[in-house]
């Protein structure tokens, strides 16, 4: 009976709150409706992703959580690659739906002029000329939806616009990227030919000083590593954005960030999460994500504790116990393992011993900070600790890691996947 109340409740209070975030969109007048109790308004209004199409009835409709409809694309509606997409809310953990999704089709160019180059902001096809680059994104929210709705509508342009600062190398495939750029993006050539000097501008800033230096070894770079290096610099970049728009909006949570991009005949993956992306083709299955939790990434996180004991608020150890350790087993020897080891060994227990562990709990239950499950993603720039003043973001990374499938020519019965 409680749980019949608890979700009547729900569905009454759930599906009040998108309507008024529509209001907002289109109306000045329910201006306060939306804004957080600190008084900054969203950085983007509440809805689901744009090519579900949805009416203010159906985005209403969408936050019962009695009856959990399961919004599909509609029947007339195309998406490229012949994407297909399904989602429903959450059985009550959160009022609103705090995942979100994205499908574009944008065109990579060099960008004119500086204001074009720092903008975020640009049309997403523009004309339809440059280079083509289909994205799919995938965003898991926790703790609010303000943070994935802001990735989905931005992440895709901070990609393209940095792939459009290369967009002549993009042009030559085949040319190998040089090392080094001048200031106005061409090649720059540290050898000259002899007498070359007596020609230069003294004040030209890439003027060679001194032509005897010459480089005995250097690492060539393929372009499917500038890519993977750019779209990565650009999850960190949407990461600094976040952070930067707080002091003027509210970006409430975070989420997990899983990103696909088929550019010129590539398919490039990027997770930042516990996220999932696999190819099925030919019937075989190829794992092109892998996730990132507090035990797959254990040892970066007990080094980090390690290293600034500062951030561990005198409340918690870096070092792993298989359980809490009791004030009368000082002196005793437990079980421990540090940030060097995989294994387990044991060690005498000391006062400081006593603190809780960084990272605790086993497979899905594991925690930073008894608080999250994921070490890697976007936003959550003031999560902490329950009860006290230690953040936990210094632990998490905004950095996903990239991959590349070549051959990816689509065929009949091939298949992308993102969980």
């Amino acid at each position: 009976m409680i749980s019949k109340v608890k979700n009547a409740m729900s569905t009454l209070v759930g599906g009040m709150m998108p309507h008024g975030h529509h209001q907002h969109h289109g109306s000045g007048n329910v201006h306060h409706q939306n804004c957080h109790q600190d008084g900054l308004p969203p950085r983007f209004p509440y809805g689901r992703p744009e090519f579900l199409d949805l009416t203010p009835e159906l985005l209403q409709y969408s936050t019962e959580h009695a009856s959990r409809p399961v919004l599909t694309l509609k029947r007339d509606s195309r998406l490229p690659w012949r994407t297909g997409y399904a989602e429903t809310i959450n059985a009550g953990k959160s009022m609103l739906n705090e995942d979100q999704a994205s499908c574009e089709l944008l065109y990579v160019k060099k960008l004119s002029n500086k204001k074009q180059r720092n903008s975020t902001l640009l049309d997403d096809n523009g004309d339809g000329t440059g280079i083509p680059l289909q994205y799919w994104g995938v965003f898991d929210g926790h703790a609010g939806s303000g943070c994935a709705i802001m990735a989905s509508k931005l992440l895709h342009r901070l990609i393209r616009d940095r792939l459009g600062d290369i967009a002549h190398l993009l042009e030559n495939p085949s040319v190998t990227p040089p090392i080094c750029l001048a200031k106005n993006g061409s090649p720059y050539q540290l050898e000259v030919k002899k007498g070359a000097n007596s020609t230069q501008d003294p004040e030209d800033p890439n003027a060679i000083t001194d032509p005897s230096i010459r480089f005995h070894t250097e690492k060539t770079v393929s372009l499917e590593s500038l890519i993977m290096g750019i779209i990565e610099n650009a999850f960190k970049q949407m990461d600094e954005l976040i952070e930067k728009e707080k002091t003027s909006f509210t970006i409430s949570g975070g989420c997990c960030a899983l990103a696909a991009i088929h550019l010129m005949g590539k398919l490039y993956v990027a997770n930042a999460g516990d996220s999932r992306a696999i190819i099925i083709r030919n019937n075989e299955v190829i794992p092109m994500s892998n996730e990132f939790t507090p035990e797959s990434e254990r040892q970066r996180l007990q080094y980090l504790g390690l290293l600034r004991p500062e951030l561990l608020g005198n409340e918690f150890t870096h070092l792993e116990f298989p359980r809490r350790i009791q004030h009368k087993e000082l002196g005793k020897k437990m079980l421990f393992r540090d940030h060097t080891m995989n294994g387990w060994a044991y060690k005498t227990i000391i006062e400081d011993d006593l603190k809780f562990p960084l990272i605790y709990g086993e497979g899905k239950k594991a925690r930073v900070m008894a608080t999250i499950g994921v070490t890697r993603g976007l936003g959550d720039h003031d999560l902490k600790v329950y009860n006290s003043n230690i953040y936990i973001k210094p632990f998490l990374s905004c950095c996903p890691e990239p991959a590349c499938y070549a051959n990816a020519v689509r065929s009949q019965g091939d298949s992308v996947r993102h969980v």
